[in-house]
This record gives C-alpha cells, structure tokens and sequence, in this order.
C-alpha cells in the first residue's frame, strides 16, 4: 500500500478524480506577496495552499482548506487522502455524531501516517548519508562531499513541509468541524429580520491557544518559553500535517527537547454536530494567510465581522459562487496592499502577506441575478480614472467603483478598500442593509471632495437608446476633462482633442 502511496504521489492522478464537485460551493485565491519600497509586489515562492470541495452519496458533502507551508506537497497529499478515507463508502447517514467525530479522528490519524510512509525512503537514505558523512568527512574527496551535500538537499526538499487544515462535513444536514491548526472556520446565520449571527467555529492551535500551552505543559514543555517564542521551528501552529522535524526530531530542538512525548500532533479537534435545517446563511473555510492577511491591515478585532460583510455583499452583487470568493480575496489583498503604501501605524505588519484561500458554502442563501441589467442589478463596475498633478512628480491610478443597488437610483462610489477602512458595516446588518451602509459611506466621502457630480443620477427604470441608437452615458466626465485640460493644455489646445467631440 505504501508503494501505491509512492507512485499516486509522483504521478497526476488523485484517489478523488471521479467524485463530483459541490456546485453549492466557491473557492477563491491569491499567491503570496513581498512588497518592496515602491509598494510593488513579487512572489517569493509557489501557490502552497490546497482545498477540497466534494458531494458524495446519501446526502454527505466534504470541504477543506489546507494551509502549506515549505512546499505543497503535504497539502495536497493531505487533500485527496483525507477525501479517499470520509468519501469512499466510509460515512452514511445511519451514522450517529459519536460515529462521524470517530471516522473523521481515524481519517486524519490514517492520512497523518500515509503521508510518512510515502516519503519513508527518502528518510531512511537521508539518516544513512548523513550518519556516513560525519565519521568519514576526513576520507570523503571535495568531490564526493559535494555530490553527498546536494543529494542531502535534495532529500530535505522531498521531505520537509507540512500543513494545517480545516475541514468541514455535511451529513444529515448537520456541520461538522474538524480543525489541525491555525486556519478558521465561520458560520454565518441570516434570521427572517435581516439580522447575520457570525460564530467562529473552535479556536486556532497555537502559541497563545491556553488549551495547547496547558497541553504541552504536561507533556514537560515549557509553555512560557512556547508562548514568548510565538513559534515553533517556524510555525505558530501547535498541531499541523506532516512535518517530519517536529515529529521525529522534536528532542533536538530546544523548545521540545524535555517534551515526554510527540508534543506537535495531527490530532484534529473536531466540532459538532450543527444542524442546518432551517438556516439561511453560508460556511467560511479561511487559510491561515487569508485571517492573518486582514488582521494585519486592521487589527484582530472586527476580523471575522469584516470578512463577512465582505461576502455578504459580494453575494449580493454576483451571480456565480466562484466569483464571490475570488472578488472577496481580492479585497482583502488591496486592503493589506492600501495599509502598507499608506505609511499608517498598521504599515509596518503589511510587508508582506501569504498565500490566501476562501471557500464559500452557501446554506439556502440567494445569490444575485446575473440576467438584470447594470441599471436593474446590483453590480460594481471599476473605472480607473489615471489623474496626473502638474505639480507633482507621481502619477497616481484611483480607482472609482459605480454601485448600483436594484432598489434605489445610483449612487456616488469610491474605492472599495478605503470603504471598508473606514467604516465596515456590522455583521448584524443583512446583504441589503450592508449594502446601503455601505453606499451611504460612500456618497458622503464622494461629495466632500468634490461636488459629487462625476456619477450621473439615474432611475431604476433602464435607460433607453436616443434616435442614433446610443443610450446616456453612466460617467459623466466633462470635471475631469476639465482639470485634465488645465493641468496640460500651457495655453495650447488639448493634444489629440481629449474629452467628447
């Protein structure tokens, strides 16, 4: 079975490639990022995060989402093998809650092992030449040192990583959570009266969780020192996937060294059973980089709030799952973006960011309709207006957003990160209601600087086409040709005759 392991490994098949996808579902991305002095971004490495979103049979759904770290591949071991052992025949709905926390337990502890038998090779040659070098280093020609050296490194490579995870079942119409780690779960409930109850399912498995700290303290580790560190062998995880170092080498680092036993473990803390009948809402699955990202930008506080604000209005402005997701990642990036080359106290924690992951599980929430027209729906068009100061010797790109709620006439819109900042609605407001919080900040923002006049006001009725087949303009830009003109012109006419002719 560890041969087959070995080989699934290293080819691009996958245990799960004949299960369907959860249609019910959205996941949605964004790559690390290092930002330099001049606020530009580059990858320092590879997408390392993973997720899982599959319907299986008798009612049964499973989701993840796995955080990477040092290479992809235990997350995306952990992935399919984690699928293979809840979705293969192993959960029905005859089952009970103490049923589903024990297969879901034992599928972790049997993916936690799998993963180490399908690099087990690899260690065993890594412990020889390593053991064979030490002794004989003085025999050794610089060649063959050299040739032992990178063959060490390449092993390090194939071996090393690990990753967190946060998984959540549907059986029975009932939620359960199983968490190894620091990514989050959240469940969003919507009552009749617009009113959203945010919970956050379980706490994170890290250096500040009192629950960890008290665990390893009785397993002889000083929990102070693992508190004042904030990490262990780079990761504030205290429980996560794979990680050979932490597993079998953890008496060799001086955190761990007095710990009685394995301190850093894969056994999942599962919540639940939930049950979702009668309640209209949506799940959250967040990688660690994703909460860690938004925190950073806006302090810890209102994060779990924000993100769902973030959705809810997402959802009510799109028609397609995936697109939520991925406009919703994209927000939290320019927010960290727009707080680092801002200079503002919070600058400093924005440096830099880590691969982001968002899956969204929609339980009986309507979604828009992606048939109305921009002047009928409820859509955010961007328009980057480019605006250059004679006076100054940067060009900045502002990007305006036009709103167009389907009940109301159009209103003024700004940046969409700059909202947010300034004043993110409560989760206790529904999609609708944050909707017009949110166009409300907006308007006022938009009218102070200005005399509100770029975004021309339209009824809900849809415009109609003049004798020449065109229909009014949305933006209306004759201030900006304006300003343009005056900033360029030196008392020349406007090259190329910018503006309407």
């Amino acid at each position: 079975m560890a041969a087959q392991r070995r080989n699934l490994m290293q080819s691009h098949q996958s245990w799960t490639d004949d299960l369907p996808l959860c249609e019910m579902c959205g996941v949605g991305t964004a790559t690390n990022c290092v930002y330099g002095p001049d606020g530009k971004g580059t990858v320092s490495h590879p997408n390392e995060d993973g997720h899982l979103r599959f319907r299986g049979e008798d009612g049964c759904f499973l989701y993840g989402v796995f955080n990477g770290y040092d290479g992809s591949r235990v997350a995306s071991f952990a992935s399919q093998c984690l699928t293979a052992e809840l979705l293969l025949g192993q959960l029905n709905s005859s089952h009970t809650d103490s049923d589903v926390r024990r297969i879901l337990t034992q599928a972790f502890d049997v993916v936690e092992k799998s993963y180490f038998e399908t690099i087990d090779d690899a260690l065993a040659e890594k412990a020889h030449l390593s053991n064979y070098l030490q002794p004989h280093i003085e025999n050794v020609s610089f060649h063959q040192n050299q040739k032992v050296q990178e063959r060490l490194k390449e092993l390090e490579q194939e071996v090393s990583g690990g990753a967190t995870a946060v998984v959540a079942l549907i059986l029975n119409n009932k939620l359960y959570i199983a968490s190894v780690g620091t990514n989050r779960a959240l469940l969003c409930k919507s009552s009749s009266d617009g009113q959203n109850q945010v919970l956050q399912i379980g706490r994170p498995h890290s250096t500040d969780n009192e629950d960890e700290l008290q665990r390893l303290a009785a397993l002889g580790v000083d929990s102070s020192r693992v508190r004042q560190a904030g990490q262990i062998s780079g990761q504030s995880s205290t429980r996560r996937l794979g990680d050979y170092r932490v597993k079998f080498n953890y008496n060799e680092i001086e955190l761990l060294s007095a710990a009685k036993t394995r301190p850093v473990i894969a056994e999942p803390e599962i919540h639940g059973s939930h049950s979702l009948d009668s309640v209209t809402g949506f799940l959250l699955l967040m990688s660690e980089g994703l909460i860690n990202a938004l925190e950073s930008a806006h302090g810890p506080e209102q994060a779990n709030q924000e993100i769902v604000a973030m959705v809810a209005a997402e959802l009510a402005l799109q028609s397609v799952l995936e697109a939520v997701a991925q406009s919703v990642v994209e927000r939290v990036k320019r927010l960290h973006h727009d707080v680092y080359v801002s200079g503002r106290q919070r600058a400093t924690f924005c440096s830099r960011h880590e691969d982001m992951t968002l899956l969204i599980r929609t339980l009986n929430y309507p979604l828009a309709d992606g048939t109305l027209t921009p002047t009928q729906g409820g859509r955010i068009y961007p328009v980057s207006v480019p605006y250059s100061n004679s006076q100054s010797t940067s060009k900045t790109s502002v990007t305006l957003s036009l709103v167009m709620p389907s009940q109301n006439t159009l209103t003024n819109g700004t940046n969409t990160a700059s909202t947010l900042e300034e004043g993110t609605p409560t989760p206790g407001q529904s999609p609708t209601a944050t909707l017009q919080s949110t166009n409300t900040q907006t308007q006022s923002s938009s009218s102070s600087s200005g005399d509100g006049s770029l975004f021309r006001q339209r009824g809900s009725q849809a415009a109609q086409p003049d004798e020449t087949g065109r229909v009014p303009p949305y933006v209306d830009f004759s201030q900006f040709y304006r300003l343009w003109g005056g900033d360029h012109s030196d008392g020349q006419s406007t090259v190329g005759g910018l503006g309407p002719q």
